[in-house]
């Protein structure tokens, strides 16, 4: 795991210290070794830096940036099966001088061009400049676990890890695109390819950008589209043979990530994805594997002794630390720093806790992110079929003509209950559109659109989002909601919380449930294998049954979240009244204040409201604070 920079300047406005500057604010990255390569073309000034977090081949010839012939790489990430790919170039007649994956990457290349990606099993994000061809490419893996961000405005290209290599970057003016706000109030996230910012662009997983260094012209390519394997006809196979080679794909793609030249660890909630990696994994190795679990005294949200209980029974070497209000406090200032970005999910503390707590033992830590996306874990999938079948079709545009004319604040008793005016207009729009892919866009929103434009100031234009993505036809509704949370909050929610997490604290984060073999073999597999009969994860759960005992396993689902209401109800309401006042909203210009101060000022007060919704804004201004208000 590393960290990249660089940029492609047809205007003559960078400089060899202005690359290190981008480069070097992403030291937390890659504490080990830095490296800059400066390239002058005819038309534009040509920039690479890297950051080091030495994982495979911890000596010298890892360094980057890393050249072969007229090829020059920055490389963030883990080609897992590079040893495979080192023997056929090596029959095909290339050398090495390292033992890195990079090496190989660089010569695969050479080799292939982007096909070279065909061949890999790993994560990656990466820049290559080949300066025959006078082209710079910037590549994203598969499914989207290692991040890249890049803006353009047909003068300057930048490029990076993490937005805020552009600030150091004196010809980066940032300016707040305020629909991409918009995203942000709705799902707590902002989807790619959008970013906060104006002409700034994430790259989209299984994509690769590539630029012209003569002529200036772009190109956007995919190489890789989750949605063609859900959208295709599911497999006709048994359940026992659905479940051997599952089991069997599991196994590969977890042991890959055990590839490493340091200690190695896994996250251990307790719950069945984390579970099945430290199950397939201690039961399958000689070794005694590293666990990790953070605790909370506050039982309605403690997982600990679960997770104990299961190491307990699978012999790994468990680390459990519970964590008070105390350890907590001094995170949330760090948030606008560690996330960049507006980013507002609420489990952000414990998993910066977790990831402290591992980087005393180790500096590779499995994650079981993926789980519940291809699985099919979470309740808003079955809520979205449930909403949209259970009631005739006819009843659903009645029930929604109906509340069109009733103000939910005018409803007795209801009125009053937890998020009740939210709720009602989301249940209003699902029975309305009737299809279970809307309801899960609604579901998944903290704000509606309608709550969203009253609080911004100005005309928003609706951006189009995976959500969004018609005309195609899926076999499978199940499947079909699952191909729309891996496109949206997997990759820019839950990947990126992992991902600035482990990286703040210079560990690296690995994800053994997204290898893209195992997601396209489970995207044809049938949906009634995944839920069945209101049973999530039916088919993860057999598999880890052969593991681990029921017994151990049968509880009720607890998503990650830290008790913050209770840690931080002096601190939070504190942070309110600094950051969530009228002043400092009107200095934005983006907001209505009065509606916000409303809302602040019912929750203040103990009324029954999404709590989301307050911490969101107070994210965001946290965040403005930190890196526009200068």
């Amino acid at each position: 795991m590393c960290g990249i920079s660089g940029f492609c300047d047809f205007q003559s406005s960078s400089s060899p210290d202005i690359l290190r500057r981008m480069t070097d604010i992403l030291q937390h990255r890659g504490p080990d070794d830095a490296g800059y390569a400066w390239f002058q073309t005819a038309n534009a000034s040509v920039g690479l830096g890297h950051r080091r977090l030495s994982i495979l081949d911890l000596s010298q010839s890892g360094h980057q940036p890393m050249q072969f012939q007229h090829l020059t790489i920055i490389f963030n990430g883990e080609i897992y099966n590079f040893l495979e790919i080192r023997d056929i170039l090596e029959k095909k007649g290339y050398s090495f001088q390292s033992r890195s994956d990079t090496e190989v990457l660089l010569k695969g290349f050479h080799c292939w061009g982007t096909d070279v990606l065909r061949y890999c099993i790993g994560m990656y994000a990466f820049a290559i400049l080949d300066e025959h061809a006078q082209r710079l490419y910037l590549v994203r893996d598969r499914v989207g676990v290692k991040p890249l961000y890049y803006y353009w405005d047909d003068r300057l290209l930048l490029f990076a890890s993490e937005l805020k290599s552009f600030h150091t970057h004196p010809s980066f003016h940032p300016e707040i695109d305020p629909n991409t706000l918009a995203l942000f109030l709705e799902y707590s996230y902002i989807p790619a390819p959008y970013t906060i910012f104006k002409n700034t662009y994430k790259l989209l997983p299984g994509h690769f950008f590539s630029i012209n260094l003569a002529t200036k012209e772009t190109s956007l390519s995919c190489y890789w589209d989750v949605s063609s394997y859900y959208r295709s006809e599911t497999l006709d196979l048994s359940p026992e043979e659905i479940l051997q080679h599952t089991e069997e794909l599991m196994l590969s793609s977890y042991q890959y990530r055990m590839v490493a030249d340091v200690p190695v660890g896994v996250f251990l909630s307790g719950g069945y994805d984390s579970t099945s990696v430290a199950a397939l994994l201690q039961t399958h190795s000689s070794n005694q594997m590293k666990t990790f679990t953070i605790g909370f005294d506050e039982q309605a949200f403690n997982e600990a002794a679960d997770a104990k209980a299961i190491a307990s029974y699978l012999g790994t070497d468990h680390h459990e630390w519970y964590v008070t209000a105390a350890d907590a406090e001094g995170i949330l200032p760090q948030i606008p720093d560690i996330y960049d970005e507006p980013f507002a999910d609420n489990s952000v503390v414990p998993t910066i806790l977790v990831s402290q707590f591992a980087s005393r033992e180790v500096k590779v830590v499995l994650s079981a992110d993926g789980g519940d996306e291809i699985f099919g874990g979470y309740r808003k999938f079955n809520q979205s079929l449930y909403y949209t079948h259970a009631f005739p079709r006819w009843l659903q545009l009645s029930l929604s003509g109906i509340m069109k004319w009733i103000s939910p604040e005018l409803i007795p008793v209801l009125r009053d209950q937890y998020n009740f005016p939210t709720r009602y207009q989301k249940m209003l729009q699902i029975w309305k559109e009737g299809k279970p892919r809307n309801a899960l866009k609604l579901i998944s929103q903290y704000m509606t659109e309608k709550e969203v434009k009253t609080i911004l100031a100005g005309e928003i234009e609706t951006y189009s989002t995976a959500f969004d993505v018609n005309g195609f036809a899926f076999s499978d509704p199940i499947n079909e909601l699952l191909n729309i949370d891996i496109q949206t909050f997997l990759v820019d929610n839950n990947l990126v919380k992992v991902d600035r997490a482990t990286m703040s604290v210079s560990i690296e984060g690995r994800e053994p449930m997204l290898d893209h073999r195992l997601i396209e073999w489970l995207a044809r597999i049938p949906g009634n294998m995944k839920i069945s009969n209101g049973i999530n994860k039916y088919l993860l759960k057999q598999i880890v049954h052969k593991y681990v005992p029921m017994h151990l396993m049968d509880r009720p689902k607890r998503p990650f979240i830290a008790p913050l209401t209770i840690w931080f109800k002096k601190q939070l309401s504190d942070k309110l009244i600094e950051f969530v006042n009228e002043d400092a909203l009107n200095k934005t210009g983006l907001f209505h204040s009065r509606p916000i101060i409303q809302l602040r000022d019912a929750y203040l007060a103990g009324k029954k409201i999404n709590y989301q919704k307050i911490w969101q804004i107070l994210v965001f201004q946290m965040w403005y604070q930190k890196w526009m208000a200068r």
